[in-house]
């Protein structure tokens, strides 16, 4: 077979395959294309998920007759510098997709500028071009793609079906959309409207986030943190949920690189590393994050679709991110999600609607009676200092040390005012109810702790009475014994004892009782999920939080009056005690005026 020159048609073809891979393709690079010439409105419309029709209408700038011709030619643009790859500023290139989608499909294009009489149109199908001729049209630019692949029949066998591609279209318009707020964008897919955006005023925060929240929705907005940082060359800005408004996949996640939507490995590894302290590996943060560099500090052509990019200093860019997000989590203090709270609104007002239905009123929550002394001992105790058993006795006594002299008001988290099922603790503000689990909140307080410890004289150990034997097998041995010196960093002084065994004779002074067995079998499970790759030291965040675990109050453990408001006060001096280690919210909190209306008062 001898080396030949493929035809035009065929290479197009080709081409195609690399830019148009579905429908949502093609809505990118036309929507892009939009993007490019100063619109203020674009419009899409779609029928059978993209089959069989893909419309994009802006009002932007237009071409003229001369630049509609070159715009279906391959390598044609008027957005690239001569001899400049790297400074690229803008999205589409009409000289690249418009070729390729008319390879593949049946394209007319319509076209105005601002100060011509009268528009032109051009048709293209499998290749072949008509046109331009003159033809009705407002100002700006209509796209129009009939019958997606008919000419390469055998991709339509790839596709799925017309809701799986409207939404991959639809999340597509949703990033760009993110990322211009000045735009307005309405989408219709088979005469429904699915996405209706008006244009923002301007590109303050409030219209960013008001953007944001139409896109992603208001729990977004009242449950993130606004993050900044600049370093000169990199500016990033955006919003960071909390760590108790998580989901189980990283879809909530949206980055633009200087506008463009984008995916890369090492921004997402940073994300997940600002909130390993804060979430369980299987759970991942929202957020929307804007990039802004130099062209020169960033490749934008590692991919045909310009999805993924490549930063000439990742690990800078990493740097940075880490530290942005970071700062504004360490910034929200001990918040926690509202979304949290409006679900056991939602949960109680269904159960009260139930209720009532049944006519057999009872109360929504039974409390334990409390007795108030006279007066309370000054300050609270230190909880670290005066660690709280986590394995106490079940019957420790917790109504004769509460003071209803403390004002609720004078603290964010109130006062503690009982506890339920030996689990949650109530406590009251001016304003609200406030309900806190006891283990969640207090394995955060130890977690922070210890790093607190380690980042000066490392954590002090206690020397056990009866040092313990812990049967774990050999393979577990050998984990742990590969990490003696590290763990000894911990608080943890261990050594092998016989086949499969190691013995254990000092640990964190911070734990308090503990349970020594179940301490030592979790954090061989630990060290066997995160392999042996990486020094314990850059694991710090997952061991310690097995140790703050064990360390930690019971659930079912009753707590005196005393105790509980030291736990609270402690948590409203600790950062980030709003979630446990694990992004399980640590206390929700319930206005007054909400529980007012549950009981019709209001």
């Amino acid at each position: 077979m001898t080396v030949r020159i493929l035809p035009p048609n065929l290479v197009n073809k080709i081409a195609a395959g690399e830019v148009v891979e579905r429908p949502a393709s093609v809505v990118k690079e036309l929507v892009e294309n939009a993007l490019d010439v100063n619109p203020s409105r674009i419009d899409i419309t779609m029928n059978d998920g993209g089959r069989a029709l893909i419309v994009v209408n802006d009002n932007g700038n237009g071409m003229t007759e001369r630049e509609l011709n070159l715009a279906v030619e391959r390598h044609a643009t008027s957005k690239l510098p001569y001899d400049d790859l790297i400074d690229i500023k803008f999205f589409g290139f009409r000289g690249e997709a418009l070729p390729a989608i008319g390879a593949i499909a049946r394209l007319a294009i319509t076209t105005r500028t601002q100060d011509s009489s009268s528009a032109w149109h051009l048709r293209v199908e499998a290749g072949k071009r008509e046109g331009p001729v003159p033809a009705p049209n407002a100002k700006g630019t209509r796209v129009e793609v009939r019958d997606l692949f008919y000419a390469t029949p055998a991709r339509l066998k790839f596709l799925k079906t017309a809701t799986t591609e409207l939404n991959h279209a639809l999340d597509i318009v949703q990033r760009l959309a993110m990322a211009n707020p000045l735009i307005a964008f309405h989408l219709i897919a088979d005469g429904k409207d699915k996405l209706a955006l008006h244009a923002e005023p301007d590109t303050s925060l409030s219209s960013r986030l008001s953007r944001l929240g139409a896109v992603i929705g208001k729990d977004f907005v009242s449950n993130s943190i606004h993050i900044v940082a600049d370093n000169g060359s990199f500016r990033v800005s955006g919003y960071a949920g909390l760590p108790t408004f998580n989901r189980g996949n990283s879809m909530g996640q949206f980055i633009f690189v200087n506008g463009r939507p984008i995916r890369d490995r090492v921004l997402q590894g940073a994300i997940r590393a600002a909130y390993q302290d804060f979430l369980a590996p299987n759970r991942h943060p929202y957020l929307v994050l804007f990039i802004e560099c130099p062209a020169q500090e960033v490749d934008v052509n590692v991919h045909p679709a310009k999805a993924e990019v490549r930063f000439r200093d990742p690990q800078r860019m990493r740097g940075i991110l880490i530290k942005a997000l970071k700062s504004g989590l360490e910034k929200s203090g001990h918040k926690a999600s509202t979304h949290i709270s409006q679900n056991a609104l939602n949960a109680m007002s269904s159960q009260n609607d139930m209720e009532r239905t049944n006519n057999a009123p009872r109360s929504l929550f039974e409390f334990s009676e409390l007795k108030t002394p006279e007066k309370l001992a000054q300050g609270f105790p230190d909880i670290h200092n005066n660690p709280i058993n986590p394995l106490g006795a079940p019957t420790a006594s917790m109504i004769d040390n509460l003071d209803n002299s403390l004002e609720a008001q004078n603290y964010p988290l109130g006062v503690a005012r009982a506890q339920i099922h030996e689990t949650y603790i109530v406590a009251q503000t001016g304003d609200s109810l406030i309900l806190v689990d006891q283990h969640a909140a207090h394995e955060r307080l130890v977690y922070e702790n210890m790093k607190k410890m380690l980042e000066k004289n490392g954590i002090a150990r206690q020397i056990l009475l009866l040092p313990e034997v812990v049967d774990v097998g050999q393979q577990s041995l050998n984990l742990l014994t590969a990490r003696l010196d590290e763990l000894f960093e911990l608080g943890l002084l261990l050594e092998p004892f016989g086949d499969g065994a190691i013995i254990v004779r000092e640990v964190p002074a911070l734990l308090g009782d503990t349970d020594v067995q179940g301490l030592i079998k979790d954090l061989a499970e630990q060290l066997e999920s995160l392999g042996e790759a990486l020094a314990l030291k850059d694991q710090l965040a997952h061991v310690c939080s097995t140790i703050a675990c064990h360390g930690s109050i019971r659930a079912g453990r009753r707590l005196g009056g005393v105790e509980m408001n030291a736990l609270l006060r402690e948590m409203e001096r600790t950062p980030h005690s709003g979630q446990c280690n694990h992004g399980r919210p640590t206390y929700v909190s319930l206005k007054l005026s909400d529980i007012e209306k549950l009981f019709g008062r209001k």
